[in-house]
């Protein structure tokens, strides 16, 4: 796989469209690395609650954002992050880490950090590399070989993400996710969109290991033509 061409591979989409599963399965297959970058606004919204900042007062989040030290392992199989050499793989799963992220997001300054985070990342991936999120195509890689759009409808999105979080209230869930959806498309600085030169794929009818399929020969394709 080593001596294939490396590859930029950017994958955006909302909540619930099967963008880390898809992306991770993908990056193993073809020996690419993997960035979750959703994971890095996670760990820097976890750094500012446990350090009691006011995630109401974007003034305060911005004067923080340079703070914490973040790393990202870049492995599909066990992708990692740490926040001042703290595992927080865990942590920024919770439901306080998550109902609070798109606030923390949003502060242009802390997308400024992360961005430049996830584009020294990716340069630094010898072999390519599959990184997932909402802006990749638009503004963390407009120039990455191949962009991919997932989509998929809220119910699906809904089910899915139920199935995760054992034991959730599909309808309620579909409601966060409506609600992240319209927040992350609205935000002034690097809003959710799909690139003008991205391919869509609709998730909706397919089973994940049809749309790590359909992903995996775009790339291939991609690569056989560069």
């Amino acid at each position: 796989m080593e001596s294939a061409t490396p590859v930029i591979v950017a994958i955006d989409g909302p909540s619930g469209t099967g963008k880390s599963s898809t992306s991770k399965a993908v990056a193993a297959q073809l020996g690419l690395s993997y960035l979750d970058t959703g994971a890095q606004y996670r760990a820097i919204t976890w750094w500012m609650v446990n350090n009691g900042i006011d995630i109401d007062d974007p003034a305060a989040i911005a004067a923080a954002a340079g703070k914490p030290e973040i790393v990202s392992g870049t492995d599909p199989q066990a992708p990692t992050i740490t926040v001042d050499g703290v595992d927080v793989a865990g942590p920024i799963r919770t439901q306080e880490v998550t109902s609070k992220v798109s606030a923390v997001s949003a502060v242009p300054e802390v997308r400024a950090r992360i961005t430049e985070l996830q584009r020294s990342i990716a340069a630094s991936a010898e072999h390519g590399i599959v990184v997932e999120g909402r802006d990749i195509g638009t503004t963390v890689l407009p120039d990455a070989d191949l962009k991919i759009f997932l989509t998929a409808s809220a119910e699906a999105r809904a089910a899915r993400r139920s199935g995760e979080l054992k034991g959730a209230d599909v309808h309620s869930t579909r409601e966060a996710l409506i609600k992240r959806d319209a927040a992350d498309s609205s935000r002034k600085a690097s809003p959710l969109a799909k690139a003008d030169d991205a391919v869509e794929v609709d998730t909706t009818e397919l089973t994940l290991a049809q749309v790590i399929e359909c992903v995996v020969t775009l790339v291939e394709e991609k690569r056989a033509g560069k």
